[in-house]
């Protein structure tokens, strides 16, 4: 995994996994891969996994069945969904309003556009 300097891993990490969950790669009330499994597949110290882990049960996108490992939570789609959308309103949204009129896109420039960037996700 690609990681970038402005945030911290751990917080990569978990933005990972919620879009994992979003994606439907894991299920709500699935077992997700356990922290040194998810360390490997992300090539990080198992430290840092944990801590994403801690993260996201903290957010009670998943919770901890002790000696079983880590599951996502009912509701955790919709609770993802909402932060994400408040974050982007609050934090994204004008910049992007501003870059769409500075460069003079129209909304069928965007329905197009947001049309074929589906495509490719299916």
């Amino acid at each position: 995994m690609n990681f970038k300097d402005s945030k911290g891993i751990y917080l990569q990490i978990a933005d990972r996994i919620c879009d994992e969950i979003l994606l439907g790669n894991y299920k709500e009330d699935a077992r997700i891969p356990s922290v040194r499994e998810y360390a490997a597949m992300v090539e990080v110290n198992a430290n840092t996994v944990m801590r994403s882990f801690e993260h996201l049960q903290s957010q009670g996108v998943i919770y901890n069945k002790r000696g079983i490992g880590y599951f996502v939570s009912t509701g955790a789609i919709e609770m993802i969904r909402n932060y994400r959308k408040e974050v982007f309103m609050k934090e994204e949204a004008e910049y992007f309003f501003r870059q769409i009129y500075t460069l003079g896109l129209s909304p069928e420039d965007l329905k197009k556009m947001y049309s074929e960037y589906i495509k490719t996700q299916k």
